[in-house]
């Protein structure tokens, strides 16, 4: 199993005070294999790292955190370009088209809630049901999609800072160590949440459950 904390923001983004530099340094001590860098409707952290497998063995892949009138979600694909303002709707479509992957993140949370019709609709099936920032009750009325839809589910840190990062971790059933595994890995539900809490309810794929042993390949 490999431990990535999905959801972080650097100082690129106005909003956090976490330094790259720094998530390079302790990131590896926290237990984690791997750290997406999600900056606000940005991927300009392209221009200060290489993406992939860092000198330590940490795996720092590139994301986005796209904002939208109805709902926030994380983006992971060829998006370095992608168009400013558009709609829930068109930016989800353009993620399949484009084969990514969007997560909605913290999808209850007070004041940047998800809009249900994007799940009822097929638009998005993966979810942030454990966010490092939401508080236990906006992260616990996840269960009210999870009794009707098929869901896949991630956590994240969503860390501005150093003492968040980690925090909430995803766990994969495979090897990760590229954006296109990553993509696959959460395109197939092989990932659940990691912030104590059952893991047998966050399984989609039966293959990542936690008796389950993935090849290494």
């Amino acid at each position: 199993m490999m431990l990535f904390d999905l959801h972080v923001h650097t100082t690129i983004s106005i909003c956090s005070q976490l330094k790259i530099d720094d998530i390079l340094k302790h990131a590896k001590h926290r237990g984690l294999d791997g750290v997406c860098i999600t900056d606000h409707q940005t991927m300009n952290i392209r221009h200060h790292i290489r993406e992939g497998i860092q000198n330590d063995g940490l795996c720092i892949l590139f994301g986005m955190e796209y904002t939208t009138d109805d709902g926030d979600f994380l983006i992971f694909g060829p998006f370095e370009d992608i168009a400013e303002d558009l709609s829930a709707t068109e930016l989800l479509r353009q993620v399949k088209q484009l084969g990514g992957a969007a997560i909605a993140a913290h999808p209850f949370r007070k004041n940047r809630a998800v809009q249900e019709y994007v799940i009822r609709e097929g638009l998005c099936d993966i979810v942030e049901s454990v966010n490092g920032r939401n508080t236990d009750a906006e992260n616990h009325r996840v269960d009210s999609w999870r009794q009707k839809y098929f869901l896949t589910e991630s956590g994240g840190s969503d860390a501005h800072s150093l003492n968040e990062l980690g925090k909430v971790r995803t766990g994969f059933a495979m090897p990760v160590r590229s954006r296109a595994d990553l993509i696959f890995a959460l395109k197939n539900g092989l990932c659940y949440p990691q912030q104590n809490m059952p893991d047998n309810i966050f399984w989609k794929n039966a293959a990542c459950s936690p008796e389950y042993h993935a090849p290494l390949f």
